[in-house]
């Protein structure tokens, strides 16, 4: 059965290049963006988990931890790890789940046959502190991701949560939000004392 939005994300306990960890409790109290890889010592996948370790400062920011996932062992991530610190300047310290018999990956639906049979597709799952899956995405092999745009998701996820609004097309931090349609005028000009702009009774803008 296909993994959904709202749906409490699956745990399991599994090796990492950090140790043994069980997944809710290394989601704990914070976000978690958990993306898999195709395999080890491949040029996409090697750029990916280069940037990730780049942005490491946002993701922390973000109140969010990066997993990554690949169908190889710990021994071969560390040796990966090397190539993606020399290739991509940059110190990769988020563990990387070791999934050499598919249990994850086959887990989260992460093998897509025709792709491949063996290796995961680009899968990414945005979880929140209540372990509950809020956004998924799925790259192609040849595909490498946004970035820009998961950083971008996470701060739509968040300020919504903690503002009741939604987000428009193309929305960054510091755009105008979305009043949520089921509010009324009267509960909006109540909530959002700054005031709002109504384009349409269903469409009314303001700024938080």
């Amino acid at each position: 059965m296909s993994l959904r939005i709202g749906d409490t994300a699956p745990n399991f306990q599994i090796e990492t290049t950090k140790g043994k960890i069980d997944f809710h409790e290394f989601i704990g109290n914070s976000w978690c963006f958990f993306f898999s890889h195709p395999a080890d010592f491949t040029p996409v996948c090697t750029t990916e988990m280069g940037r990730t370790a780049q942005l490491a400062k946002e993701f922390e920011a973000k109140n969010t931890k990066p997993l990554g996932l690949s169908t190889d062992s710990v021994e071969e991530h560390n040796k990966w790890i090397l190539d993606v610190n020399e290739t991509q300047k940059t110190t990769l310290e988020f563990p990387i789940v070791a999934d050499p018999d598919h249990k994850i990956a086959e887990l989260y639906e992460m093998i897509h046959p025709g792709e491949s049979s063996t290796a995961a597709v680009r899968s990414v799952f945005i979880i929140d502190p209540d372990k509950k899956i809020r956004l998924t995405m799925t790259y192609p092999m040849s595909c490498g991701r946004n970035f820009d745009e998961i950083l971008r998701v996470l701060d739509a996820l968040q300020t919504a949560d903690e503002q009741g609004i939604a987000t428009p097309a193309d929305w960054r931090k510091g755009d105008r939000v979305i009043i949520p349609p089921s509010l009324s005028n009267e509960e909006a000009e109540k909530k959002f004392t700054q005031g709002f702009e109504e384009v349409k009774p269903y469409l009314r803008y303001t700024q938080v």
